[in-house]
């Protein structure tokens, strides 16, 4: 594929990257909610039948922000980054996101964006590029697997423990049969219609030590997303706690307003693991 848009891009990206080779253990993860519906079925389902991961442009849908179209910011910033190799390519062409797992995370390198990922492959390892911080903040700094600088740019900052994480590009297709080692899933789904559905996946399935955060130590944290959210959290949770699942369930309900269901995600990611400790 000499000069296809993802061979330009990772050029690009290698030209502006410095620093030793990346250690050939560390994984790249794609988180997301592994219970939310693409049109009238579960994602995981589609995923099953299409083979294959999808980037926003092609899905629409994100854990993030919606710009993935012409002249969005998503847009905007695939073109800064990857010195405009991917402005006039179709949409399955451009790169998938994640992000690099370098403090070995058990629920993957971004849990703000999911309580699963699929943890990818060497092989997708190398076709990754990077950025820190996310692409959002417009960053400066980029590495390639052959030139990885940003794990002590990242470990020297003091982010908040959910943005702690190095962002990753993965050109060309991301292949469920050939570059995902595992599917690791939040333990609530276990007997549900999302592990029943993981199963369909050409991939092993994993587990994580689980989500869930009782509603009295959420309220600990009223300025952490807004007491708004934490009276959200209130009214959904069950037994007064909150899991992956339980948020799933109430955005299947279209009762509530997604991005504030979003944020109340946010309140479990950072207080619910097992691995934060504050």
């Amino acid at each position: 594929m000499s000069g296809s848009p993802q061979e330009r891009a990772l050029r690009h990206v290698a030209a502006l990257s410095s620093g030793g080779p990346l250690d050939p253990h560390m994984r790249v993860t794609l988180n997301f909610h592994p219970d939310r519906q693409v049109g009238d079925r579960l994602i995981l389902l589609s995923l099953a039948d299409d083979g294959l991961y999808h980037s926003q442009f092609i899905t629409g849908t994100s854990n993030g922000g919606l710009t993935a179209h012409s002249g969005g910011d998503r847009w905007r910033w695939e073109s800064r980054i990857f010195g405009g190799a991917y402005d006039h390519a179709p949409a399955h062409d451009r790169p998938v996101y994640g992000a690099l797992n370098f403090r070995h995370k058990p629920i993957g390198a971004a849990p703000r964006f999911g309580s699963a990922h699929f943890r990818l492959t060497t092989e997708a390892l190398s076709r990754a590029t990077f950025c820190y911080p996310d692409s959002f903040f417009e960053p400066s700094a980029f590495g390639v697997v052959s030139r990885m600088a940003l794990i002590e740019l990242a470990e020297a900052d003091n982010p908040d423990a959910l943005d702690d994480y190095i962002e990753a590009q993965v050109h060309g297709p991301v292949r469920l049969d050939r570059d995902v080692e595992a599917l690791v899933l939040d333990p609530s789904y276990r007997g549900t219609a999302v592990q029943a559905a993981a199963h369909r996946l050409p991939c092993p399935i994993e587990w994580h030590d689980g989500f869930r955060l009782a509603i009295d130590r959420l309220r600990r944290y009223p300025d952490y997303r807004g007491q708004e959210y934490v009276d959200l959290a209130a009214e959904i949770a069950v037994d007064d706690h909150l899991d992956p699942r339980i948020i799933g369930t109430a955005a299947g309900t279209g009762r509530y307003d997604p991005q504030a269901l979003k944020k109340v995600w946010h309140c479990l990611a950072r207080f619910g693991s097992p691995f934060e400790t504050s």
